[in-house]
């Protein structure tokens, strides 16, 4: 059992909400999403790191770094127009994004698998450098962060469950809904941003 009853499924029941309010605010383009984030990521740096989820457990680390980047970001984007904009990548610098997660999984997962114990490591590798970037993508309005995102989390879920975390499983089903409505969300605020232009 990876974790001790009731305690620790308290702490994880906690991070699962407050990472819940952060999606449902991301969606909404409020900034206090990023407060969420740094409550939610502190949880679960502890949370991943005792199931030997190594990579997820710093990532959380630099999800904490990427909420106060995003919140100054936001907000000062806020001040300085009235409307949120949401931005593209072309599709080349997906396709080197893409490459560079994959390249960086594979090098991470045999330092892992070499020189730890950790479970997994080519997906936690895979998972993790895919979230460092789609949180960049975030922070930086891109639209194509939900669909990143989608694949992320579809990997994510056969993780945690592997790893006992059947809560953080659920939420990252309930990810996958949100992902969908934030998308849509996303791709109206652009079209209404390029027809006002």
């Amino acid at each position: 059992m990876i974790f001790n009853f009731p305690t620790n499924l308290f702490i994880e029941a906690l991070a699962v909400l407050f990472a819940v309010t952060y999606l449902l605010l991301a969606v909404k383009q409020d900034v206090k999403c990023w407060f969420a984030a740094i409550i939610s990521s502190t949880l679960y740096f502890f949370i991943m790191y005792k199931a030997g989820l190594y990579m997820e457990a710093w990532l959380q680390i630099f999800y904490i770094v990427m909420a106060f980047y995003g919140i100054q970001q936001w907000t000062v984007t806020n001040n300085n127009q009235s409307k949120f904009i949401v931005r593209s990548w072309r599709w080349n610098t997906h396709f080197w994004v893409i490459a560079i997660i994959i390249i960086l999984a594979i090098i991470t997962g045999l330092l892992l698998e070499k020189f730890t114990n950790a479970a997994l490591p080519f997906l936690d590798g895979l998972t993790t450098w895919g979230a460092i970037i789609t949180t960049y993508m975030v922070a930086k309005r891109l639209l194509e962060n939900w669909i990143y995102w989608f694949v992320i989390d579809m990997i994510s879920i056969y993780l945690f469950l592997s790893r006992g975390l059947f809560l953080t499983a659920i939420l990252f089903c309930i990810y996958l809904v949100i992902i969908f409505f934030g998308y849509r969300s996303w791709i109206k605020i652009r079209d209404e941003n390029i027809k006002n232009a």
